[in-house]
């Protein structure tokens, strides 16, 4: 399937959010939108505004529109509000939470270590990036992966684990404690704009 592999620092400023893990704030030295006309005036249209924050989303968590359209369909039949049940379904995505516990560096790099068979799930090799976890699921890094450098490196550098999550990275092993609440998922996005673009 299709990915973006141009400059990530570009699609954040078209975003005006930092939605890459760059450790360099683009937007303090250039907080306005890419290409010729990004410092001239535009009138953001409703529907503008809808779309850039179905972007966002998309951007920040590395789907595809067919993916992420898939999400909202699901979300839109489950219980509760279907914004937070859109953004949860992102957040328990399998590349995701290996992001989340500190045993990646960033969500491409989770999805790619997912697909080459570096984790468990529950005991049992999986390689699938989209599976959408359940609370009680259990994360391992494979025994022969444990000493990849890039393993290694965010394990090194990991600041914190959500509070919906346990981490134990002595033993590489995680743990989906629940599914999380609007406050405990940190997305830079209105999930309201995002249900009314496709609701339309």
């Amino acid at each position: 399937m299709a990915r973006y592999t141009g400059p990530k620092v570009r699609r954040d400023r078209r975003a005006g959010v930092m939605l890459s893990n760059k450790r360099k704030n683009a937007l303090e030295r250039k907080p306005y939108p890419p290409g010729e006309h990004g410092r001239g005036r535009h009138r953001q249209t409703e529907y503008g505004m809808r779309l850039l924050e179905k972007q966002k989303a998309r951007w920040f968590y590395g789907v595809s529109e067919k993916q992420f359209r898939r999400a909202y369909e699901k979300a839109t039949r489950m219980p509760g509000v279907t914004g937070e049940n859109l953004l949860r379904l992102m957040e328990l995505r399998m590349d995701n939470v290996v992001f989340r516990l500190g045993f990646a560096s960033s969500r491409p790099q989770a999805r790619q270590l997912v697909v080459h068979g570096h984790f468990q799930l529950n005991g049992r090799k999986h390689n699938i990036p989209s599976a959408v976890l359940k609370p009680g699921d259990v994360i391992t890094v494979r025994e022969k992966s444990r000493n990849l450098q890039p393993i290694q490196e965010a394990v090194e550098n990991v600041v914190a684990v959500p509070p919906w999550l346990e981490a134990d990275h002595d033993n590489f092993t995680g743990r989906v404690l629940h599914a999380p609440s609007r406050e405990e998922m940190e997305v830079p996005v209105e999930e309201q704009l995002i249900i009314e673009f496709y609701s339309r």
